[in-house]
């Protein structure tokens, strides 16, 4: 597996270790169990819930029961035994390995595919939440989730939507997982709610897309599926709260030609040099780190960046930013002001791209 890790080379005696910021997860942490709200149920069925939530006995023989209902003939049967499961391992982390134990994943994974919005739903969601547990992870996707995870990413309400996206995310923390995701489908329909999903469902679409795109395989189709439009719409657009976000999955897919001749047609270096100019420390340091990456290695990108009057806020970062942010900006400075001519010779030298 092409699996990429971040930018390392040395440039007019600055060694830098990575072309990213320090707390990049930070942007990405709220993608973890689902977050739907709460469920009308019988007040015996509340009773008996609350119950095994906290007598782990009950808890037990009551989730070896749910695992029997999941396959009974009775779609009201499945549908309460399905999202009792999905709040039992929602609000009580031991039970996702007491659920798992109990052979609850695979007709978990066979009710994704239904065509009960409500079963699917939390077939899905159910699914999410056990894979919060690392336990489980591998036991997933060998089991056969990816699949009808990426078809609930294609047919399912936006709630499912949002849910499988969030599960493919979990199941991508096993390295080996990114490929058979991106493989199945996925990239092109994490690109389609990134651009039209609602704010929770482009959240959810761009977490899932900086986990998958390390891949290079998964770069090159995340760029096909045209992600370079929407992350620059959402960069330019402060309101969004999407800035950080966008910014992070772009820091990842401009080591590859392709996603940094995708930038520049759909507008991104103006995008970046105003978040240079009036983002967050945070917003500005990962902005200069990604014009700093399509700039090393390109005469017409750094005379492009300079004719767009980055050099004033850049000097202005150089003297204000971060740490990093200010080694960054004063190397992009140096690059912009060299002569016009003698790209080759400019070159950085130990550039991986």
């Amino acid at each position: 597996m092409d699996t990429e890790n971040a930018v390392n080379y040395t440039y007019m005696g600055r060694s830098f270790n990575d072309l990213s910021i320090n707390d990049n997860s930070s942007a990405f942490s709220d993608c973890n169990s689902d977050r739907s709200g709460e469920f009308p149920t019988a007040s015996s069925q509340s009773r008996r819930l609350l119950l095994a939530c906290a007598n782990s006995e009950n808890s037990d023989e009551l989730i070896r029961q749910l695992v029997s209902d999941l396959e009974s003939c009775s779609i009201d049967e499945q549908k309460q035994a399905a999202l009792e499961l999905r709040l039992l391992a929602k609000n009580k982390p031991e039970n996702r390995i007491n659920i798992a134990k109990a052979g609850a994943i695979k007709p978990l994974i066979s009710l994704i595919s239904s065509s009960d919005p409500y079963l699917q739903e939390n077939g899905v969601t159910a699914i999410l939440n056990l894979s919060l547990c690392d336990e489980n992870k591998e036991l997933i996707a060998s089991s056969g989730a990816i699949k009808p995870l990426v078809r609930a990413l294609r047919t399912g309400t936006s709630t499912t939507k949002e849910n499988a996206a969030c599960a493919l995310l979990r199941l991508s923390q096993i390295e080996e997982n990114k490929v058979a995701i991106g493989r199945s489908g996925a990239i092109p329909l994490l690109v389609n709610l990134l651009e039209n999903g609602g704010f929770r469902g482009k959240k959810d679409a761009s977490t899932a897309l900086y986990s998958l795109c390390t891949v290079r395989d998964n770069k090159i189709k995340a760029v096909e599926a045209g992600i370079m439009k929407p992350l620059v719409e959402l960069m330019a657009d402060f309101a969004s709260n999407m800035v950080d976000k966008s910014a992070f999955v772009l820091s990842v897919l401009v080591s590859v030609p392709e996603a940094r001749t995708a930038l520049v047609e759909e507008g991104g270096i103006p995008v970046l040099v105003e978040i240079i100019e009036v983002g967050s420390q945070r917003q500005k340091e990962i902005a200069v780190a990604i014009l700093l990456q399509i700039c090393e290695d390109s005469l017409v990108y750094r005379t492009m960046v300079a004719r767009e009057g980055a050099i004033p806020p850049l000097v202005a970062l150089s003297q204000s930013g971060t740490n990093r942010a200010k080694q960054k900006a004063e190397t992009l400075i140096e690059l912009l002001r060299q002569p016009r001519s003698g790209n080759a010779a400019a070159r950085p030298s130990n550039v991986s791209v």
